[in-house]
């Protein structure tokens, strides 16, 4: 018992830093977000919910300038204020918006939040472990190499629950009549409207696929769901 004893305290004290980290978010969560009040969305997110049969969907609104979804731990979803500035802008139509929620919804609907707790508390405690044996070899590199691989741990996971969730969605939209269209024509411009771009970023520090890749998934179920 007493060598597993390292391990075991790891693992506890990344469960203690991921609970401190939901937490703290729901708590952003509730002081900086308002429900969402937007006529030209709530036929989309009516036939979204009729789609799910349910008698409806209540989405807010992060205030943050940065374009995002965000499904909370709690299963609340969130468009930031970055996201309706764009909307009410012209750079991007309702039908884009749904597509997003649908993503949401994916990803609450999978269990990915919660599932993400799991995923945390492994990756912590693969650093918390692995920083202790390297840095007995590797005194002075032993952490970043830690860092390496469970921050790459975390990312292909991450990339695996977001084709997952972008599959939903597809389903999702296609059920409720709106078709992937939007989906697919969002992240195209995806990254002109974050400022981002991940083309010089190596694919496995990636915490979402690379567009074009999520791009072929979408039209592959597609594809295959037809000729079901």
């Amino acid at each position: 018992m007493t060598r597993f004893l390292p391990l075991i305290l790891a693992v506890l004290y990344a469960l203690a830093l991921y609970r401190f980290s939901v937490w703290r978010t729901r708590k952003v969560l509730d002081t900086a977000s308002h429900p969402l009040h937007e006529p030209r969305l709530a036929a989309l997110t009516d036939r979204l919910a009729a789609a799910l049969e349910l008698p409806g969907l209540h989405i807010h609104v992060f205030e943050i300038p940065q374009v995002n979804g965000l499904a909370a731990p709690d299963g609340r979803i969130f468009l930031t204020e970055g996201f309706l500035r764009k909307f009410h802008r012209g750079e991007v139509s309702a039908e884009e918006l749904a597509s997003v929620i649908a993503h949401e919804l994916g990803h609450v609907a999978l269990g990915h939040t919660r599932r993400r707790m799991i995923d945390f508390t492994g990756a912590n405690a693969v650093f918390i472990v692995l920083t202790a044996l390297l840095s007995r070899f590797l005194p002075f590199i032993g952490v970043f190499i830690a860092n390496a691989i469970s921050g790459a741990l975390m990312a292909r996971l991450s990339r695996k629950d977001e084709f997952e969730a972008d599959s939903y969605a597809s389903a999702l939209l296609i059920k409720a009549g709106i078709g992937t269209a939007p989906q697919k024509s969002l992240l195209r411009k995806l990254e002109s409207l974050t400022g981002s771009s991940s083309e010089d970023i190596p694919t496995w520090v990636l915490s979402h696929p690379r567009i074009p890749d999520r791009i072929a998934a979408i039209e592959t179920n597609e594809a295959r769901w037809l000729q079901g």
